[in-house]
């Protein structure tokens, strides 16, 4: 399942964070850093996966 989520952190940083941790901060915040830059938001992505 860890693959599956990089795997959509890479393609669709908020889907990553989403099935990571469902909505709340974390989420908010990749869509935010996905709108200013779509490697920020990769990298929180990843991140948050990895984190948990």
């Amino acid at each position: 399942m860890e693959l599956i989520k990089i795997i959509a952190a890479i393609l669709l940083p908020p889907l990553g964070v989403f099935l990571e941790v469902g909505i709340g901060k974390h989420f908010w915040i990749n869509i935010i850093l996905t709108i200013l830059g779509y490697i920020p938001g990769i990298v929180h992505a990843v991140w948050v996966i990895a984190k948990k």
